[in-house]
């Protein structure tokens, strides 16, 4: 259904309410955003314990990490601690007055994991014997861990992890391959918590190495004014363009996914400033949120920050975290290109213009002023292609962020706020580090039941074998998970149990895991359950279903690219040619261009029914490697590029 532009704009007074709202929408769709908000002795004592959390991780980062088991153990108990000083029990509850009940939790938060610490010898030395007082904190830890998450990601990501351990117990009683003999409560809490193969697995593993360093390393990116810096560049390079602010915000959105892993936290961090732009210029409040939201979502693919889930997914594959990084440049461009270019259709359908470059700062001169902050995110990329651990390389931006920031008087960080950086960035680590803990109880139960390779397997005999049914089916399983946990769970869960079905079928490990990763992140996006694009539409004032939908228009190239590596692993990175490379990427980005144009109805004239249809063929032509395929799909849009250039000189023979 076409909707008309919206003329109606808001006041230039009107961007700090614009503000003050999305801090709102940030709290009502960012579960990890909503904390308590403590006054005096309180807050002073959150931030102590936050602040010696990240030098905890600073100091092991140095020095050298601790063993496995106790690296994850301090790293659980201080995020426990926090979680539960910081999310209350209930919603109703005072928000600057701590209740005695969490403070006890928070206690117990701490205690549990220091156990692991303490007795940590005798564990060894038991080798999986697990006396009665073990049990006890064992349990209490699983529960503290449970209601943890619960607090700081949400309901349903609690609700998947009871089923995987409701199927712990009940494996005599399920049906067909899904029997297995059931496991003891002893059994089950000496693997989960006393072994390295579930809450302290190889998620918690990353979040307590690289996931916090990075984490820490965005919060004091974001403390220097580099995200202010970044919109400031968009503005420069897009915002004089037809369509130019809404251009600025996939642009803003790309350059601040390089060191940001939240949808939602992006949406609200770029859209207060360019939702309200967008409106002023005459897109549709529906759009307007739609395009932040798209473009936001993507900043979990751009190199080379991305989302938690891509630790993960270097510790799950085996390959180097710089492997992850290469793989994901060419379909990150991909994504940007496809939203990118859904903007520019929609601007030229509607007749939208830019800003005037008169209005506009000058590129040249944001350079000389605060182009040093961006020095940072260039070193990492240096550090990682030179063989650096990516914990090494994320140490050293920490520093460098810090030491460029003093570069000039104007972006120079007090010590005080030096200081508050530590304490952000353990605050930000909360929502992935619990999850990451939950996600060990997941593959903890997978791991000791045999569950994986069984759904493994019957998602194969569903899909009869067929690769395009079996990644269809994987896709769908990714989609509906991401409604309901975040994208490290997400990718937990898929990589764990989807992926080895497309391993099963030939498809090299890497595109598996990138395929379930696409589509766990695609579902902040993907209505009716779209987060990214509720944050978008709760600062436009848009319908959050129409933000939705709009924004998976926008999306598509995240729903077609995962197909497109799968079928052609060139494009990854995995055994590449230049010349094959070339042309991948070239026909990938003239099938964008096709399908972008048919969702909006625009290419270079507005489009008929019969040549959105030609054009939707001739993009999927282009995305299936071939030859013949390729040429049939660039047949079809030269068709419809004639057809349209014919009517527009029928139409212009007609007035004269």
């Amino acid at each position: 259904m076409k909707e008309s532009p919206e003329k109606k704009s808001p006041d230039s007074g009107d961007v700090k309410l614009d503000e003050a709202r999305a801090q709102e929408v940030l709290k009502k769709y960012d579960k990890e955003s909503d904390t308590m908000e403590y006054k005096g002795l309180m807050a002073k004592i959150v931030s102590a314990i936050a602040i010696t959390f990240s030098i905890f991780q600073l100091y092991t980062a140095t020095f050298g990490v601790l063993d496995a088991q106790l690296q994850r153990a301090v790293h659980l108990g201080f995020g426990l601690a926090l979680i539960y000083l910081l999310y209350p029990t209930r919603k109703s509850w005072s928000r600057n007055k701590v209740h005695p009940f969490d403070v006890l939790l928070a206690i117990l938060g701490a205690a549990s994991p220091a156990y692991i610490v303490w007795e940590y010898q005798h564990l060894v030395l038991r080798s999986g014997m697990v006396t009665d007082l073990d049990f006890a904190v064992g349990a209490l830890g699983i529960l503290l861990v449970i209601e943890a998450t619960r607090r700081a990601v949400g309901l349903p990501m609690v609700c998947v992890v009871l089923a995987f351990l409701a199927y712990a117990f009940a494996g005599p009683y399920m049906p067909g391959v899904l029997a297995h003999r059931g496991l003891t409560a002893q059994q089950l809490v000496s693997h989960l918590y006393f072994t390295t193969e579930g809450i302290f697995g190889i998620p918690l593993g990353v979040s307590s190495t690289f996931i916090f360093l990075f984490i820490l390393f965005g919060a004091y990116l974001e403390a220097t004014g580099l995200g202010k810096f970044f919109i400031d560049v968009a503005n420069a390079l897009a915002g004089w363009a037809s369509g130019g602010p809404a251009k600025v915000a996939v642009l803003s959105s790309g350059l601040m996914g390089t060191v940001s892993g939240s949808s939602v936290a992006n949406v609200v961090g770029t859209g207060s400033l360019t939702i309200p732009m967008m409106k002023k210029l005459g897109y549709h409040k529906n759009f307007a949120g739609a395009v932040e939201a798209a473009a936001s979502t993507g900043g979990q693919l751009m190199p080379p920050v991305m989302g938690a889930a891509a630790f993960l997914m270097a510790e799950f594959v085996g390959v180097p975290y710089i492997d992850i990084v290469k793989a994901a440049i060419i379909p990150a461009m991909l994504y940007f290109a496809g939203v990118w270019l859904g903007v520019h259709f929609e601007a030229k359908r509607s007749n939208l213009k830019g800003i005037p470059r008169s209005q506009l700062p000058k590129f040249g001169n944001l350079v000389r002023e605060r182009g040093h902050l961006a020095i940072p995110l260039i070193v990492i990329v240096y550090l990682l292609v030179s063989g650096y651990t990516p914990m090494r390389a994320a140490l050293v931006a920490i520093i460098l962020s810090i030491l460029c920031s003093m570069i000039r008087k104007s972006t120079r960080m007090k010590p005080i706020e030096i200081v508050r950086g530590l304490d952000k960035g353990a605050r930000n680590v909360l929502g992935v580090l619990i999850a990451c803990a939950s996600a060990g109880i997941i593959i903890g139960v997978v791991t000791k039941t045999g569950v994986g390779l069984k759904l493994a397997s019957a998602l194969l005999d569903l899909s009869g074998g067929m690769l395009l049914l079996t990644m269809f089916f994987t896709m769908i399983t990714a989609i509906i998970l991401g409604m309901g946990v975040p994208t490290t769970a997400n990718y937990v869960i898929t990589s764990t149990i989807a992926a080895p079905a497309l391993v099963q079928m030939g498809v090299p490990i890497l595109c598996a895991h990138m395929f379930v990763f696409y589509f766990g992140i695609i579902a902040d996006v993907t209505p009716p359950v779209a987060l990214a694009a509720f944050a978008g539409s709760g600062i436009s004032g848009g319908n959050p279903l129409m933000t939705g939908v709009n924004a998976s228009k926008l999306a598509i190239a995240a729903f077609i690219i995962p197909y497109m590596f799968v079928l052609s692993p060139e494009m990854l990175m995995i055994d590449a040619t230049i010349p094959g490379l070339v042309a991948t990427t070239v026909t990938a980005l003239i099938g964008m261009v096709a399908l972008s144009s048919a969702l909006i109805g625009y290419l270079s004239d507005n489009c008929t029914i019969l040549e959105r249809i030609i054009l939707i063929v001739g993009g999927l032509l282009l995305i299936k490697p071939g030859i013949e395929t390729d040429i049939m799909g660039i047949v079809l849009i030269v068709l419809v590029v004639l057809f349209q250039r014919h009517r527009k000189l029928g139409a212009v023979a007609n007035k004269i």
